[in-house]
């Protein structure tokens, strides 16, 4: 099977100056997958302008009820130059909507939160999830955000939307 066979990639939001605050993703649903990658993918910036990642989650795709959707981890790529970063570093906190790093705005960098839609608040309807970055502040600094959406609830020959 190829890739676009079994997942379904969305924009969050499509490169953008990270200082406009133009940095809201879109809401995208889980009713039909398990699993969504959050890929926030970013340019070198200035010292001190360091990006603040933070996911949501909401019962509608318009953000009805949006709250705080917690994760424990977030794997990174992150230096001077991507080229020269092989591999993820899995970087472990307390459960939080957010992660930040103070040395990153001096860097490119790929930050991917994993989630499995049960770990929404299911119970309380929620199964739309979005991620945000924050305004980094007052000097330029190109990013970009995607959705990377798998394990299909139901096997169909094209995958379901996820907007």
């Amino acid at each position: 099977m190829r890739f676009c066979e079994n997942n379904n990639i969305s924009s969050a939001f499509v490169p953008v100056d990270l200082q406009t605050g133009a940095n809201d993703g879109d809401w995208v649903s889980l009713k039909n997958y398990h699993h969504v990658a959050i890929v926030f993918f970013k340019a070198l910036g200035t010292a001190g302008d360091d990006p603040t990642l933070t996911v949501e989650q909401a019962t509608t795709n318009t953000g009805t009820g949006a709250k705080a959707l917690n994760f424990r981890n977030i794997y990174v790529k992150q230096g001077a130059l991507l080229t020269a970063v092989g591999i993820f570093t899995r970087v472990d906190q307390a459960a939080a909507n957010t992660y930040t790093d103070l040395v990153s705005a001096e860097a490119q960098a790929i930050w991917v939160v994993e989630l499995d839609s049960d770990e929404l608040d299911v119970d309380g309807g929620f199964d739309h999830i979005r991620g945000r970055v924050a305004d980094v502040g007052g000097n330029a600094q190109l990013g970009a955000m995607l959705y990377i959406l798998s394990e299909a609830r139901f096997a169909q020959a094209v995958v379901p939307s996820a907007l």
